[in-house]
């Protein structure tokens, strides 16, 4: 019997959980690979098939059966990306225990508050040191009854476990629970909030399995095709898209060593589907720019002509309104000649093979989709959120307007409520937040529609479009509207910009706080003849008048009220370490404000305000 991509899809439709998705490659293809991570012990790739896999995580189902754990029991995962989280992960949903994948990167006590939040039962994580620093936090986890360490080895004191030694203590003739229905719980991933404590978000196979069985209907990915996971499988959008989809459609996974290798790890896996949010784009594209400045006014020149005459085209296949030229044969030649080598040059930053690049957790700056779509790689850009499993529309490849975030997927109910809030039915939309009825009540409504927090309109072709947040958006003494958000991507796509805080709530104008990069800021204070280690520096006139001629530029598509009218420099690092950043990199909104609260109150005061 022939296998194709289609009756992949359509097989889906018969199973119910996300254990018989996986269980179903199984049979159905035990010799394919599955996975394939870097074990650096002996420096080699290890490759993974869907036989075992399936071997692997019993094995694991044997260990969580052999400790006195009641169906519904919660259990943490705190671990990079990689077999052991999948092993994890699959055994215990088919134990009928509910995962809570932490925040690899997160701080000690973000990761504290959780196990304690969710009366996790057991916590994975890789290095006993990390369970070190969690216990220093002095919360309540009084419920854990099982610490297991992956890449070290650590004695059996009746608390922590090395997983070998774990694995080897199970029971092996132990009875193993009743599998999972579609109504339990799949996950509890906790939101990371760019305010206050995060929440529980409780998903059930019903909930997860839909949404991969409606994205599966946007965007197909071929038998064979090769996933490139890089972003934390505490996040839903990689843990649905980049994870269940992936296995449940017979792909192979290849796990990124770390983000500092990630360039690298695009040659060597050469992916066909990548999942990623826009920060990653945008730094390709700030490299592009890097390296066109170094080449010259033609070079720039040649690589604007390219970009634009692909850009036309794609957006004539799209059906997306743009201006016409008087001169299509200087088009055709660009296209032809100028646009295939730039092009291949763009690719081979993916590896090569690369077909389908999905961006989601955020919008997609215009000035980088155009470039991409213009150049051959269309960019689907998708929106959704943990609390919808998590997405709710999307692009695809026959029908993409960067723009938009597309239309609603199959079975997916979009409607637009008060304030054009974008509001959310179908089986998509989550059980609710643990343990938080208030919350669940507020998000909810009595027929089902979730409320999105998030404002959207359609356009011309039936396309939806976030035009903003209702709780996020900034509001000028004038009375403008405007997104902070927008005008930060723009921003960042400086070279000379790491990270961009917009502020100008109940003022007259909008400014930027921005984080610079050291080696641009280096090269500036060169030509400004100004001491770079000098914190003075970043308070100097000129230089300031510089940045902010740069952001002004980079925001000159928006309206004018919403291009910022004075900037602060500083050379800090915003991270999830110093609590500046969520775990899915969005700036935490009101530490921000309190940590720069001088710094910003000044750029209003009159006392540093730009003349640029």
């Amino acid at each position: 019997m022939i296998d194709t991509k289609e009756e992949r899809a359509k097989a889906l439709d018969q199973l119910k959980t996300l254990c018989e998705f996986l269980q179903n490659r199984v049979i159905k293809g035990p010799a394919e690979e599955a996975l394939r991570e870097f074990n650096k012990s002996t420096r080699q790739w290890v490759s993974v098939t869907y036989k075992e896999l399936s071997q692997k995580i019993l094995a694991w189902q044997k260990a969580f059966a052999s400790i006195e754990l009641s169906r519904g029991d919660r259990v943490a995962m705190l671990l990079p990306n990689g077999v052991n989280a999948v092993c994890f992960d699959q055994a215990a949903m088919a134990n009928g225990l509910v995962p809570v994948p932490l925040h690899a990167i997160d701080t000690a006590a973000s990761s504290a508050y959780i196990l304690q939040d969710s009366g996790a039962s057991v916590l994975v994580t890789n290095r006993k040191s990390k369970w070190d620093l969690i216990k220093e936090c002095k919360f309540d986890l009084s419920a854990i009854k099982r610490v297991v360490i992956t890449e070290e080895d650590s004695e059996d004191d009746g608390l922590v476990i090395g997983l070998r030694t774990w694995l080897q203590k199970a029971k092996q003739d132990i009875r193993l629970p009743e599998p999972p229905t579609e109504e339990d719980l799949a996950c509890i991933v906790y939101t990371s909030g760019t305010t206050g404590l995060p929440k529980g978000v409780m998903l059930t196979h019903k909930n997860v399995a839909s949404n991969v069985r409606s994205t599966l209907a946007h965007v197909k990915p071929n038998i064979g095709d090769v996933f490139l996971s890089f972003l934390p499988l505490s996040h839903m959008f990689e843990r649905t898209a980049g994870y269940y989809l992936a296995l449940a459609t017979g792909s192979t996974i290849v796990y990124n060593r770390s983000l500092q290798y990630l360039a690298e790890d695009f040659k060597i896996a050469k992916p066909d589907v990548l999942i990623s949010v826009p920060r990653v784009y945008e730094r390709i594209y700030a490299k592009l720019n890097e390296a066109l400045a170094k080449k010259g006014k033609a070079s720039k020149l040649l690589f604007g002509l390219a970009v634009n005459s692909g850009w036309r085209a794609f957006c004539k296949r799209n059906k997306i309104q743009t201006p016409a030229i008087k001169f299509p044969l200087v088009d055709s030649l660009v296209l032809g000649t100028v646009g295939n080598k730039i092009s291949k040059m763009l690719t081979s930053q993916f590896g090569g093979k690369l077909r389908v690049a999905i961006s989601g957790g955020a919008s997609l700056n215009p000035k980088v989709a155009k470039v991409f779509c213009g150049l051959g790689l269309p960019v689907i850009q998708g929106y959704g959120m943990t609390e919808t499993s998590p997405i709710i529309s999307g692009n695809n490849v026959t029908d993409n307007d960067p723009a938009t975030v597309g239309r609603a997927l199959k079975d997916v109910q979009i409607c637009l409520g008060d304030k054009n809030e974008i509001l959310v039915r179908g089986d998509l939309v989550m059980k609710g937040y643990w343990k938080r009825e208030k919350d669940t009540r507020d998000a909810i409504t009595a027929d089902g529609w979730l409320k999105t927090g998030d404002q959207g309109q359609y356009d011309e072709q039936g396309r939806l479009k976030i035009v903003g947040r209702i709780k996020e958006i900034l509001v000028t003494s004038t009375g403008e509207k405007i997104s902070p958000v927008d005008i930060e991507s723009a921003v960042e796509t400086l070279p000379l910009v790491n990270q961009c805080y917009a502020v100008g709530d109940g003022k007259p104008y909008i400014a930027v706080l921005v984080s610079l990069n050291k080696d641009f800021w280096a090269n500036l204070c060169e030509t400004l003849n100004l001491d770079p280690n000098n914190p003075e520096s970043l308070k100097d006139t000129k230089a300031r008048h510089e940045v902010l001629s740069q952001v002004k530029k980079a925001c000159g598509a928006f309206p004018n009220y919403a291009v910022p009218r004075n900037v602060s420099l500083t050379l800090d690092e915003w991270t999830i370490e110093n609590g500046l950043l969520t775990p899915t990199l969005k700036l935490k909104r009101k530490p921000m404000e309190e940590k720069y609260e001088k710094l910003l109150a000044e750029m209003y005061s009159g006392i540093r305000k730009s003349k640029a």
